[in-house]
């Protein structure tokens, strides 16, 4: 059998844990901040973009969907396809219950959300995703998000890369300069050839026209 997972957790767009289920009870919380400080580390390494990232013995795999992150912690060897697939059945089962996935729909519903965690996994294994049959014997009345149409992108001078929503308290921007120095020395210690090699990294936390001061 497959290995099971220890938790899953919702996070908001900082890495913030909205709510988080354990079902092993060999992960702690502490686990989100580790997971977002190592998918920090990640963005500015282009081979290294997937859902799984591993560290200190615990494998993270993970969704985005709108400002919500969706991911599980493990301790054992999970099938990476199956837990991936179970998370955006996830989002289908809030999308039914909540209209949308977003982090207001979440604080919105705590109460449903919980049970909902409680009946789609069962000490780590997936149960049931299917939202009618957790229709059934789920009967929390949830808030509905109203979901208004939308201009297109191009009226709104929208960009396709960035989530809409996005609000911050303070706007901030960080800029890393990372360079390493490569050099081949021979017998005789004589530099055959020297190199720099450079990147900038950028993290920025910009609401919508927000501006550094």
């Amino acid at each position: 059998m497959a290995g099971a997972v220890s938790a899953l957790f919702l996070l908001d767009i900082k890495g913030r844990v909205l709510v988080w289920r354990d079902y092993r009870g060999d992960v702690s919380a502490v686990q989100a901040e580790r997971f977002f400080t190592k998918l920090i580390e990640k963005e500015g390494d282009p081979e290294s973009q997937d859902p799984v990232v591993y560290d200190n013995g615990v494998t993270y795999m993970f969704i985005q969907h709108n400002n919500v992150f969706l991911m599980t912690a493990s301790r054992q060897n999970c099938n990476a396809a199956s837990i991936l697939l179970f998370l955006h059945r996830v989002v289908d089962v809030f999308k039914h219950y909540f209209e949308e996935l977003e982090e207001e729909s979440l604080r919105d519903n705590f109460v449903v959300v919980y049970e909902l965690l409680d009946e789609i996994m069962d000490f780590g294994y997936p149960q049931y995703t299917e939202a009618k049959i957790l229709s059934e014997f789920i009967k929390t009345d949830a808030y509905r998000m109203e979901v208004t149409q939308r201009p297109p992108m191009a009226v709104t001078n929208a960009v396709s890369w960035r989530s809409e929503g996005i609000r911050y308290k303070k706007n901030e921007v960080f800029l890393d300069v990372v360079e390493s120095v490569n050099i081949l020395v021979n017998s005789n210690g004589q530099i055959i050839r020297s190199d720099v090699v450079g990147a900038l990294k950028m993290r920025t936390y910009l609401s919508p026209k927000g501006k550094v001061n």
